[in-house]
């Protein structure tokens, strides 16, 4: 059975040349960078000039502004979905904690991201395959701290997922407080005996 993030891959890239995927990777995380400091409405033209390519060379690998925002999102999708694998060697609440620390990042900086997809193509199948494996790797992780008996059984990934995105664009809240809110929420997460 294929990951979504592999359904992710598939959908978004076809066979290259060399030379061709290092452009189509020097892109991607041009436009990741350009899009965190200007915004998603961000020139595709600084992009490219960022990637030192021309623009016919993104246009060819990204021939709308939704298929590079979806593939930029769909990479740090898959990089977040990879790191709650990387802590499976770690016991299972302290790989939550780690994870959902991690999460809070990915939400801060890939809201305007997502909320750009959302207005142009609510219903792109990145968008789907994307919220699938973001939810499989909260899943698993919450699934560990609950058979370890640490995780309170009556929550899922959405749940928390949900509250950490919220915690992540909290408006007026500084770093501090965002921290306070987060250890709430740990806790609230945490088993109690019966």
């Amino acid at each position: 059975m294929s990951s979504p993030m592999t359904e992710i891959q598939a959908h978004l890239q076809r066979p290259m040349r060399a030379d061709a995927r290092r452009n189509y990777e020097k892109l991607v995380a041009s436009a990741r960078e350009v899009f965190t400091e200007e915004g998603s409405a961000a020139s595709l033209e600084g992009v490219a000039e960022r990637a030192g390519v021309g623009i016919g060379t993104l246009y060819r690998h990204f021939p709308t502004r939704q298929a590079l925002l979806e593939a930029v999102y769909a990479d740090e999708v898959d990089a977040i979905a990879r790191s709650a694998r990387e802590l499976s060697d770690q016991e299972p609440w302290d790989a939550l904690v780690e994870w959902v620390h991690r999460y809070v990042g990915f939400a801060a900086t890939k809201r305007a991201l997502m909320d750009a997809l959302l207005e142009t193509a609510p219903d792109s199948d990145v968008l789907m395959i994307c919220r699938t494996a973001l939810r499989e790797a909260g899943d698993e992780l919450i699934g560990r701290g609950q058979q370890a008996g640490v995780v309170r059984r009556d929550v899922d990934f959405v749940d928390v997922g949900r509250m950490v995105s919220q915690i992540a664009v909290a408006p007026h809240a500084d770093a501090d407080q965002k921290e306070r809110m987060l250890q709430i929420l740990l806790d609230g997460l945490r088993a109690r005996p019966a």
